[in-house]
């Protein structure tokens, strides 16, 4: 068992990380001061990873959809299932899939040693049949069918779907109803003991927690098991859009518009990720000169908000909202970058974006989720938590320019969904 101890002297914080002999890696921010605990159990397994290759040199194709479908059926039991055991302790439990990862959690303000145990028994005790595996395909078909009238999500996703040509993200997380009916109770199982092996996940809790009482509890109950998986495999994936523009329509009361930059999908480090988000504030964020234009020509509300986000294989920094005129929205961010990349950024307007995220990471500390998922980041990134911090004091109008310079325009792909009216006109 490896233990390693991480400090921040700025913050006055500091977590244990704990390589258990499992290969599980546990991170502990004990925190006496806060009255709650919060506790985020995951696999680094995700909706993209729908291909990869076993020890035995075995390559498998999944059906999209399985990390979520998986998430869904760890909860049940032959007797009760999760969420029924979590209601009788009074805690709150939930649990999502994202691109890059699967977690199950619950928040507690007592009896945490009994909701840990809960956790990480229903995780480590899988339980699929057939019967229910079909139950859960109409389910699952219904929460498909929810997707497709939230426009928030479609207008992300039809972005995606246009900027990548065979990269998984392109897919909804939930699959399609076509991708889970080919599911089985084998898939499942095949996937769960691939993926679910100790070395491939993580235990990150924050909060009023004893840490060696946890260090204990875990390494009883969790044990070491062969490996099965040998490596991802990853799509090649071209550099330009597959198109630049896609629209639809739907039962929306304004324009929807999901507006995005596709870049470089090689690995990027914690200073290019925070030059990409002081960017995106730089160039639309309340503080900016364009978002005060936007709002003063009635082309953009409170809805209004930019996003950078990567992976493996991928990176997209996008702007999102609702306009009367998306198209005119589209221009004037475009013409804002243009004017930027000629004229220079104000260095001003770079130093007040990054005190602005310096005080918003120092606030995160003060709750036991944030700092939970603070710590799951750093464990699916395996980047020490606190760096954030020092990067961010090292960045200059420089980086951030440099930054600007690797968004372009022929990289842009613009999503709306207009109202169902506009289309009859």
């Amino acid at each position: 068992m490896k233990r390693e101890i991480f400090k921040s002297d700025l913050l006055k914080e500091e977590y244990v990380k704990v390589t258990c002999e499992s290969g599980l890696e546990l991170y502990i921010c004990a925190k006496k001061q806060l009255s709650s605990a919060y506790a985020v159990f995951g696999a680094k397994y995700g909706s993209i990873d729908t291909s990869y290759i076993k020890q035995d040199g075995t390559k498998c194709d999944l059906p999209e959809g399985v990390a979520h479908f998986l998430e869904h059926k760890l909860f049940e039991s032959e007797q009760l299932d999760a969420f029924e055991q979590f209601a009788k302790t009074g805690a709150y439990s939930n649990a999502y899939t994202s691109f890059d990862k699967t977690c199950y959690l619950f928040s507690c303000s007592d009896l945490f040693d009994e909701n840990l145990d809960i956790l990480l028994g229903f995780v480590t005790n899988p339980y699929f049949t057939e019967q229910t595996v079909l139950k859960e395909q109409g389910i699952i078909g219904q929460e498909i069918d929810m997707y497709k009238d939230s426009a928030g999500w479609c207008v992300m996703f039809n972005m995606l779907k246009a900027m990548y040509s065979s990269h998984p993200v392109r897919i909804d997380i939930a699959g399609t109803k076509e991708s889970i009916a080919q599911i089985s109770s084998d898939t499942l199982y095949d996937c769960y003991n691939t993926f679910y092996n100790p070395s491939n996940m993580f235990l990150c809790i924050a909060g009023n927690v004893d840490a060696e009482k946890i260090i204990s509890a875990v390494n009883a109950k969790i044990k070491s098991k062969p490996k099965i998986l040998k490596e991802l495999v990853t799509k090649d994936e071209p550099s330009s859009p597959n198109e630049n523009y896609i629209e639809q329509f739907s039962q929306v009361a304004m324009p929807v518009f999901c507006y995005g930059f596709k870049e470089s999908g090689e690995k990027l480090s914690i200073r290019d990720k925070i030059c990409s988000s002081v960017l995106l504030d730089v160039i639309a964020s309340d503080i900016s000169p364009l978002f005060e234009t936007l709002t003063e020509q009635g082309l953009i509300n409170d809805e209004f908000s930019s996003e950078h986000f990567c992976g493996r294989g991928y990176a997209v920094s996008m702007f999102e909202g609702e306009s009367r005129d998306p198209k005119a929205v589209v221009q004037s961010i475009n013409e804002e970058i243009l004017r930027l990349k000629e004229q220079g950024i104000d260095e001003d307007l770079v130093t007040s974006v990054i005190n602005g995220m310096y005080g918003s990471i120092i606030r995160r500390f003060n709750s036991a989720e944030s700092i939970a998922t603070l710590l799951v980041d750093a464990a699916v990134d395996n980047e020490p938590l606190f760096e954030e911090l020092e990067v961010l004091k090292t960045i200059t109008k420089a980086d951030v320019e440099q930054k600007l310079s690797n968004l372009k325009l022929e990289n842009a792909v613009l999503s709306v969904i207009y109202p169902k009216e506009k289309k009859d006109v």
